[in-house]
């Protein structure tokens, strides 16, 4: 147990803490029990909630007691953006929401056992307080003006939108589940990410004041990549941890294509390999780039954290069968949903049953005349399913249209399209 504040430090995932001494003086004591929450205001957790749980899984496999606190109320409230005022979620929404997320975060921690992870809901012990006694019991110990300076609350005030009572409450009620779980479950340290530091001393305040008692808080630096963009967007669109959201072949793809600058940052972050084994793969990266070792272990471990072996295989398959030197075998054997995430991306268009090869390569944008469709072919540059085609005369049978849907056409090694099925 004293070691793994070191061992945080080492894999990246400290960037402030409230007292560094105090925190690695209660940590080397004995047991600790923390807690991080998870807001739902949208149907799944992402790549930055990911982080959080990571940490939540060291401190926990190191003796400590972990609490995973899901925001049944500040989800109906959303912390304050820089930019603009949240759009209110309907109660039905929310609760929908902390459903989806608590059956998401179960797999990243253990609740069995004798250390077994506890799961709450803020709105447990929110619900039942009136506005009145909230303002007497926490409102009392907050002071507007140094709430006003909280980064999010000053951005807000300086805009021509300004910010509402709601939102400007926010910070009361994450100080309140601090002070509620310190006071129901001895909890004394709470994580998240560096950006929320405003929100999260909120809570420190509020037990110095009410309890007299002093507490930690442990933050994560902001994940960017070399040229400083924040990981965990896919063009444009967030890397979600929910299957049904971003499927396990994007969630793969996404961290096998991560830059060389940046892949052993995240291993560290990520995954459970040994600072030998990190060592290994940062001198692999150096010396054959090209191998993309380092990049494949990446995206199989956390692919596996995430959505579990089974869905790593199939998505691992899919990927060599459409990228490596797979046969038609590998492509036919691939299950419907892995095919349809697998494919999803690709270029291409609709096909019909007895198009002509030649024409399906134009169709799909693969070349752009008839004549180069042919040229490919001649040269035995085309492909059907990983099945060289040889004859321009070609045409595309139903047997060719996997799961009866497409037909995954190639020109040369790297040159996918789907023909999907008119």
């Amino acid at each position: 147990m004293t070691d793994i504040f070191d061992e945080l430090q080492w894999r990246g995932l400290v960037a402030q803490t409230t007292d560094e001494a105090a925190l690695r003086e209660a940590l080397a004591e004995g047991p600790i029990t923390l807690y991080c929450g998870f807001d739902p205001t949208a149907p799944s957790l992402h790549f930055g909630n990911l982080v959080q749980l990571v940490v939540l899984r060291h401190f926990q496999r190191a003796g400590h007691r972990v609490i995973c606190l899901v925001g049944g109320s500040t989800g109906l409230i959303g912390d304050p953006r820089p930019t603009s005022e949240r759009v209110l979620k309907t109660k039905e929404q929310t609760a929908d929401n902390v459903a989806r997320i608590k059956a998401l975060v179960r797999p990243f921690l253990d609740f069995e056992g004798d250390n077994a992870a506890l799961l709450v809901d803020n709105l447990d012990w929110t619900a039942q307080l009136s506005a009145l006694d909230f303002l007497r019991e926490v409102g009392k110990h907050f002071r507007v003006n140094q709430m006003i300076r909280k980064d999010a609350i000053a951005t807000r005030l300086e805009s021509q939108e300004g910010i509402s009572y709601t939102e400007f409450s926010y910070q009361l009620l994450q100080g309140y589940d601090y002070l509620h779980l310190f006071r129901e479950f001895g909890c004394t340290l709470q994580t998240g990410g560096s950006d929320q530091w405003g929100n999260l001393t909120a809570g420190v305040d509020l037990i110095h004041k009410t309890e007299g008692a002093a507490v930690h808080l442990l933050t994560t630096p902001l994940l960017t990549d070399a040229s400083g963009n924040k990981f965990g967007k896919s063009e444009g669109n967030a890397v979600w941890l929910s299957a049904d959201m971003f499927s396990p072949y994007a969630f793969y793809q996404y961290f096998l294509n991560v830059e060389d600058a940046s892949v052993i940052k995240l291993l560290k972050v990520f995954t459970d390999r040994t600072r030998e084994e990190i060592t290994e793969l940062e001198k692999q990266v150096a010396e054959e780039p090209f191998r993309r070792t380092a990049q494949k272990t990446l995206a199989a471990d956390i692919t596996t954290l995430v959505h579990g072996a089974p869905a790593t295989a199939s998505v691992q398959a899919a990927s060599e069968a459409l990228f490596g030197r797979g046969e038609l075998a590998g492509l036919a054997g691939l299950d419907d949903r892995t095919l349809d995430d697998a494919t999803a991306e690709l270029p291409g268009a609709a096909v019909a049953v007895g198009t002509s090869i030649v024409d399906a390569l134009v169709a799909v944008g693969l070349v752009d005349s008839r004549n180069n469709a042919r040229r490919a072919i001649g040269d035995g540059g085309a492909s059907v399913n990983n099945v060289k085609v040889t004859d321009p005369e070609r045409v595309l049978g139903e047997e060719d249209f996997l799961h009866g849907k497409v037909a995954i056409l190639k020109r040369g090694r790297k040159s996918l399209a789907a023909a999907r099925r008119a």
